[in-house]
């Protein structure tokens, strides 16, 4: 039999290959390391290649814990298994019901289109209203659901601005030897644009001047390319927003919501981060990779030039200017907002507002009204989305009742529970739980303890060095694993990290969260860049070449953002109270010392 085929009949059961394998090659830990850390270890590495080659669904990996942590003497189930079901499951719940009544209404088309009728269609301008709107959706919405609805809108603009990608295709392949009949064949070629069925708009997609100026095949080639590359931008800034997006909220992405619980786990007494700090911290990080993501894609893909804001009376000007027109007629068919819809947008304004002020730090939040440590995000998220199981989804009327002749129609709410059961990603739940009681684990073993220790060269770096060493590895190790598992593996090491080089912990796991959120190399990276290279016209050197640059740039916005507003925000230059406790023992770093690693005198 020849290689090649055992090759492929090896692949085709390569996962329970590795199911089979990968046990016995953890194995030996177990028997050379500390009793409870090697077999915390051994667990741990275990979930982690189920989690980064998905030989089981990471669901089920996710609940391996249940399985291994009692069996192997680590923790008892009774302690493992609440942790599956915190609070930060509740909040993470409550976003996700308050995303699919959003969905369910229509409510999040309306706000795409609106946004794009304010920046206009100019490539770079269109770029920016894309990334906007994504980022923005993203915030409350999963990444991938956005992804999914914006490239619909993205490819209808597209084709209304250069025509359909099969015909741009064939001109880039013309030669020299063809130029007359080119220009006898594709001089008049026109584009329909849907529209109203009395008026059919006419689209040129050539973009010169003259309808009867005979092009060169050089040229028209050259056009095609021009309009290809632009098209490869408005394609790839679509996931690139929805990831950068969910950086700003703590429901936005999983990995800021295993940062809450962990912290909660590791450091009890620590209220340093919620909903609203949180969003104050990050929202301007957001705003900052958002900018220098655009114009490096702008720029990359075609969009930054003389056109960005000089108008020119040629065809592509007017070919915009019907795209626009689409854009706009599209909005118009949504017709005036419904009841449903002004009611959704209320209880969505109304979240946020109320999460945003329970406990904004900077001044008294709502929440001094009841019994301190009481209500939290998750209270909060749980009393709003109740609401949408009842509240009706159209205008209730006094007449109705009076009149016996009016239709008997059945009682529709915003939202039913069957709708939130087909919606609503529990898998990601119990991911969520897996990591939590992971990390319990980690913590009652001492695992975290030990491999801190051995990490402890890291402290005769500066700190603001070590925050972009840890960044810079844990975006290159997402490209390849999920971010909720790279955060749920990582996470217990580097809290332990922090108190051993005596850093306000903070300092360390913040960057860590929102770094395992850029993952944007790699087709395989996350499902919003699978979904955009699904469409077919872009490919894996596109992403890698755009998406090198993009995790250096959200590197170096992570740094800026740890040294300078964070700092202010978090107390950063001082070693907290809350983290003294766990920390009686840890080794204080000697050499020098940057403000950031304050070396506490009681300590």
């Amino acid at each position: 039999m020849k290689v090649s085929s055992v090759a492929k009949k090896l692949w085709c059961v390569h996962k329970q290959l590795i199911l089979l394998v990968a046990p016995l090659i953890f194995l030996p830990l177990v028997f050379t390391l500390p009793e409870k850390e090697g077999k915390c270890l051994y667990v741990v590495l275990l979930m982690a290649t189920f989690w980064c080659t998905e030989a089981l669904p990471l669901a089920v990996t996710a609940m391996l814990p249940v399985c291994l942590f009692p069996t192997l003497g680590i923790i008892s189930s009774k302690k493992l298994c609440p942790q599956y079901f915190l609070e930060t499951n509740f909040l993470f719940l409550s976003g996700l019901i308050m995303a699919s009544s959003i969905e369910e209404w229509g409510l999040h088309r309306r706000i795409a289109l609106k946004v794009l009728t304010i920046v206009g269609v100019k490539p770079a301008w269109l770029i920016l209203g894309m990334m906007l709107t994504s980022s923005f959706l993203s915030m409350w919405l999963s990444n991938t659901a956005t992804t999914a609805m914006m490239l619909p809108i993205a490819n209808a603009i597209l084709d209304s601005l250069f025509g359909d990608v099969e015909t741009l295709k064939r001109k880039c392949k013309f030669s020299d030897e063809g130029g007359e009949d080119v220009n006898n064949r594709h001089s008049v070629k026109m584009l329909s644009l849907p529209s109203e069925p009395q008026e059919k708009h006419i689209l040129p997609v050539d973009g010169f001047d003259e309808p009867s100026e005979k092009l060169t095949a050089e040229e028209i080639r050259s056009e095609s390319e021009r309009h290809l590359n632009v098209r490869k931008g408005f394609l790839i800034c679509i996931p690139y927003a929805a990831s950068i997006g969910g950086t700003a909220t703590l429901t936005g992405t999983a990995p800021n919501l295993i940062l809450i619980g962990q912290l909660k786990s590791y450091f009890p007494e620590c209220d340093a981060i919620n909903f609203s700090s949180w969003f104050a911290f990050a929202f301007p990080l957001m705003l900052l990779f958002l900018v220098l993501g655009w114009l490096w894609i702008s720029f990359l893909y075609g969009g930054l030039n003389s056109r960005l804001c000089v108008r020119k009376h040629d065809r592509q000007s007017e070919a915009e200017s019907r795209a626009k027109a689409l854009i706009e007629e599209d909005y118009r068919k949504l017709g005036p907002i419904n009841f449903a819809e002004g009611s959704i947008s209320f209880f969505f304004v109304l979240f946020a507002v109320l999460l945003f002020t329970r406990d904004p730090k900077f001044f008294t939040g709502w929440s001094v009204l009841f019994k301190k440590g009481y209500v939290s995000d998750a209270v909060t998220g749980v009393i709003i989305v109740s609401i949408l199981f009842f509240f009706p989804s159209e205008k209730p009327s006094v007449k109705w009742w009076l009149d016996p002749r009016a239709s008997n129609t059945r009682y529709v709410p915003l939202m039913s529970w069957k709708k939130a059961q087909d919606s609503v990603p529990w898998n990601i739940l119990l991911l969520l739980g897996g990591g939590f009681a992971m990390a319990k684990a980690c913590e009652e073993s001492g695992l975290a303890s030990w491999l801190g220790g051995h990490l402890q060269p890291l402290a005769q770096l500066p700190p603001a060095v070590a925050v972009m060493l840890i960044t810079g590895f844990l975006a290159c190790f997402t490209e390849f694993a999920s971010n909720t598992a790279t955060i749920i593996i990582f996470l217990p090491v580097i809290a332990e990290l922090a108190l051993r080089v005596a850093v306000n912990p903070l300092y360390f796991m913040i960057p860590a969260t929102v770094g395992c959120s850029y993952a944007f190399m790699l087709p395989v990276s996350t499902p919003p860049n699978s979904i955009a290279f699904a469409s077919g016209h872009l490919l894996v050197k596109d992403m890698v070449k755009t998406g090198l640059v993009m995790n250096i740039l959200g590197i170096l916005s992570i740094t800026l953002a740890m040294n300078t507003w964070g700092v202010a925000m978090f107390d950063l230059n001082t070693y907290p109270d809350w983290a003294r406790p766990l920390n009686a023992t840890a080794v204080l770093p000697h050499g020098h010392g940057p403000a950031v690693r304050l070396l506490n005198a009681t300590l």
